[in-house]
């Protein structure tokens, strides 16, 4: 951009040539279209208020009809600004990782889970969240893909789109590894840590969540539902706690 340094790599989400910045300026282009749209089935809307006014013989049809039109232009309108507020991680408008942060601590915090954000071991790993609780522990990375990506399991391998997910999986599998092992050496807990991955834009199968190549990925609301599925009483309040304590000691904040 101009003015901008030239040691800071510049962000392609807000340059002229990204996808982002495309999707941006045909969604405001098409604003015209959606409210023509809208006004369509607002109007379809009125006509079945009135009708069904008279069918049931209703007081005052006319008012049934703008209630109904009106209902159907704030559902539409609703859909309209959900599909688009859904893409503003990948066009870079929000944090995956705070949004995750946020549901993580508001779901698990009163269910004796600790969750430590942006952690890492130096020269090896890094990632967003790290959950401790009584069903085990997880990692959770924020991943963002274009709106149109199908994220899908083929014979055991994951694709985003057409193109193999494995440059993706393999990291953040190789990550849960590197971190099981730290805290293991450092409390004398053996313990095995589970991938996740939030997934904030990018088409998931029907449910919302699919595993591959070791890695869960999810919708970001699912992922505290993922880990309280967990039954199993693995860690008691002391193994959480020794844990939790290692992991803030020993882990880089990223």
């Amino acid at each position: 951009m101009p003015g901008g340094s030239i040691y800071v790599q510049q962000d392609e989400k807000f340059t002229g040539s990204s996808p982002q910045w495309w999707y941006e300026k045909f969604w405001r282009e098409g604003a015209q279209s959606r409210r023509r749209s809208r006004m369509v089935k607002a109007a379809v809307g009125a006509v079945a208020g009135f009708a069904l006014a008279l069918r049931f013989t209703l007081p005052a049809p006319v008012l049934y009809a703008v209630a109904l039109g009106g209902v159907v232009a704030g559902i539409d309108w609703w859909l309209d600004w959900r599909a688009f507020r859904a893409t503003a991680v990948w066009r870079g408008r929000r944090r995956g990782e705070v949004i995750t942060g946020r549901l993580l601590r508001r779901s698990l915090g009163r269910q004796g889970y600790r969750v430590l954000d942006g952690r890492a071991i130096r020269d090896q790993a890094s990632i967003d969240h790290l959950v401790i609780g009584p069903g085990g522990v997880w990692i959770v990375d924020n991943e963002s893909w274009s709106p149109d990506t199908e994220i899908a399991s083929y014979n055991g391998r994951l694709f985003f789109g057409e193109k193999y997910g494995t440059k993706t999986a393999k990291p953040l599998c190789d990550a849960a590894q590197a971190f099981a092992e730290l805290l293991g050496r450092e409390t004398g807990i053996q313990i095995s840590i589970s991938p996740l991955m939030a997934v904030h834009c990018g088409m998931l199968p029907r449910g919302g969540s699919l595993t591959a190549e070791g890695v869960t990925f999810l919708k970001p609301r699912l992922v505290a539902r993922h880990i309280r599925a967990n039954q199993k009483a693995l860690l008691d309040a002391a193994q959480i706690e020794l844990l939790a304590r290692t992991a803030a000691r020993e882990l880089q904040r990223v």
